[in-house]
């Protein structure tokens, strides 16, 4: 997801990918303890899209 993709979402919107994609890094995390994934590249890329939608979310509870 891009930066400008994520500046288009409202604020519901924003922290409702904010739960969906922690849910689903953590159950990356999860996979990867128990038997090593084949791209982990995707667990630094999950972890970088949550804190640019958190980085969002403050922008525009900031500007409120």
């Amino acid at each position: 997801m891009k930066n400008s993709e994520i500046r288009a979402l409202s604020l519901d919107e924003l922290k409702g990918k904010l739960v969906t994609e922690q849910d689903s890094f953590n159950k990356l995390k999860f996979a990867h303890a128990i038997t090593p994934i084949e791209n982990p590249v995707k667990i630094r890329e999950a972890r970088k899209l949550i804190a640019r939608l958190q980085t969002e979310i403050r922008a525009k509870e900031l500007s409120k």
